[in-house]
């Protein structure tokens, strides 16, 4: 051996050593279990993991592989979803039930392995199936790899606070209830932060979550909207939040005095303590832009506290913008903006065009009236582009899909809606409130340039979408209200520094388009966020095929993978 091949040797062992020091292999079991949790004054038996409310956080460092064993000892089918995660060929870790996986069943267990690629900021976990992310849910903080830092000064302290919504009934129950009747389920008693509704409530008090701040310090808060089915706002009384981060990927700094967080997104934001040393409420309540549906509009609270201020005096309490204020989130998401200038697609190979919203299923023939309980003796139902989505219950898609088992799904999910209309307008036609049903996918080829325009309609009611997009992160380069016209609206498309999101709230009465590039095979679930929508049908899924080679090519499935 020469000096120089030993040399190169020598080099090549101390990184290969040195990368096998940083990046990490952390091991975690959850326990998906029954435990008795009290909140507004009663008890009642929540499905938890670890016998935790919220769940476990987990905190790696960019480059890290998670390997998660889920022990399932509740009652109920589980999976786990990894909200956020790009899981690179690594669809099998998932997790939204009968799409990447069959459910994990009662006294069965499997494990999540995947590694955490280029992404640093928030994301989070959750169950992906029934309604059991209610109360399976927790928060996944992603550092940046040893050797880097922050884009901004590093913060004195880092809090995660984790918004949620509580039901004093069984939210199974819930929703199983919704199901059989076909009308909208039950509202939730209270909204949460880390799991204690706050001072507002029926005995609460004793819970409230405290947040301790020394004078001049700044902290970084990582907000997760984990609840079920409700756009929140979020503000600090008498401070500015200043917003760093949503998604995982880091924005050029920006200040509000309100954050709107759709379910499934997160958001991070600096704090100075720089008020007088007292007790401020930090505070959450709804966003409602559906016109006349029920919801809950109740308030929860966490308390911001100065160290050294005498718990006695009584925090001072933020306003909140009114809850249909939509201005308010129009004017905060407009602010949006990559830190950095990005390479967003400009030529596009697959220019989609999805509408999104609400229907009316007519009542079947042979069901009772008590099973017709939406508008007018019908049943509520959702959809994207007319088709109502049905998930298959003996084989998860992506099984079928790498198995080639005939007969579970098709892939003939339609590019544009099968008619065009008025979609925002307020004399839409009967005609079209009754989606088809169907488990369609769209087909994309490896390496494919996606531009998607999600347009909601007014069928039924117009809503704020919140879309989420499994195993991709994607950029949004424009948001409007009314209906989307390329003539006019392609002119303010930002293909310079637009926000890269993996959750999309999309306008009431609205559209938003985004772009990415179809560079992760495997079956990717697209849905709104509001869970009782996925119920109803508001999601579609992409087969994106395998590329060439092994690192185009999604993983072989894992030797315990559960079985339907």
């Amino acid at each position: 051996m020469t000096l120089n091949t030993l040399s190169f040797s020598l080099i090549f062992c101390s990184l290969l050593s040195a990368s096998s020091i940083i990046a990490k292999v952390q091991h975690h079991n959850f326990v998906i279990q029954e435990t008795p949790v009290k909140r507004l004054c009663k008890t009642r038996n929540a499905i938890t993991v670890n016998g935790m409310f919220p769940g476990p956080t987990l905190e790696v460092n960019d480059g890290d592989t998670l390997e998660v064993k889920v022990h399932n000892r509740a009652r109920y089918n589980i999976t786990i979803h990894w909200h956020g995660v790009r899981q690179m060929r690594t669809g099998w870790a998932d997790g939204p039930e009968f799409v990447t996986q069959c459910p994990i069943r009662p006294g069965k267990s499997y494990t999540y392995r995947f590694t955490i690629q280029g992404q640093e900021g928030t994301l989070w976990w959750h169950a992906h199936s029934s309604w059991l992310r209610a109360t399976v849910y927790g928060t996944l903080i992603i550092h940046p790899a040893p050797g880097s830092s922050f884009p901004f000064p590093k913060p004195d302290r880092q809090t995660a606070l984790v918004l949620g919504e509580w039901w004093n009934a069984n939210p199974v129950n819930v929703i199983n209830q919704a199901t059989r009747t076909g009308a909208a389920p039950n509202v939730s008693d209270a909204y949460t932060i880390n799991g204690q509704p706050g001072d507002l409530y029926n005995c609460s008090t004793k819970g409230t979550v405290v947040v301790p701040v020394n004078a001049g310090e700044t902290s970084l808060l990582r907000v997760i909207n984990a609840a079920l089915n409700q756009p929140l706002f979020f503000t600090v009384a008498n401070h500015k939040l200043t917003v760093v981060g949503a998604d995982a990927s880091y924005l050029k700094p920006f200040t509000t005095k309100v954050l709107m967080l759709g379910p499934g997104q997160t958001t991070d934001v600096l704090l100075t303590a720089n008020q007088p040393p007292k007790r401020y409420y930090i505070a959450s309540r709804a966003y409602q832009s559906a016109q006349n549906a029920p919801f809950d509009n109740t308030t929860t609270t966490a308390i911001l506290q100065y160290t050294k201020t005498t718990t006695t005096s009584p925090p001072i309490m933020p306003p909140l913008p009114a809850f249909n204020h939509t201005k308010t989130v129009t004017s905060f998401s407009r602010k949006f903006k990559s830190l950095r200038n990005v390479v967003v697609p400009k030529t596009i190979d697959e220019n989609l065009f999805f509408t999104i919203g609400l229907g009316l299923d007519k009542c079947p023939k042979h069901f009772p009236k008590n099973r017709c309980q939406g508008l007018n003796g019908t049943r509520f139902t959702a959809s994207m582009n007319n088709v109502s989505f049905v998930l298959p219950s003996n084989f998860s898609l992506l099984q079928a899909h790498s198995n080639g088992i005939p007969n579970v799904f098709t892939t003939d999910f339609p590019a544009k809606p099968p008619v065009k209309f008025d979609y925002t307008g307020k004399n839409i036609s009967r005609g079209l409130f009754q989606p088809v049903k169907g488990t369609k996918l769209y087909k994309l080829k490896y390496g494919s340039r996606v531009q998607i325009v999600l347009q909601d309609t007014n069928i039924v009611t117009s809503e704020n979408h919140p879309i989420h997009l499994h195993g991709y992160d994607f950029y949004i380069v424009a948001e409007g209200f009314g209906n989307f016209n390329p003539k006019k609206d392609n002119s303010k498309f930002n293909l310079v520094d637009p926000p890269l999101r993996n959750t999309v709230a999309v306008p009431v009465n609205g559209w938003a388009v985004i772009r990415f590039v179809a560079d992760n095979p495997g079956v990717w679930l697209m849905h709104c966020h509001l869970d009782v929508h996925i119920k109803w049908g508001l999601s579609m899924a992409f087969l994106v095929e395998n590329g060439v080679g092994e690192l185009e090519t999604l993983e072989a499935a894992p030797h315990d993978l559960p079985v339907c």
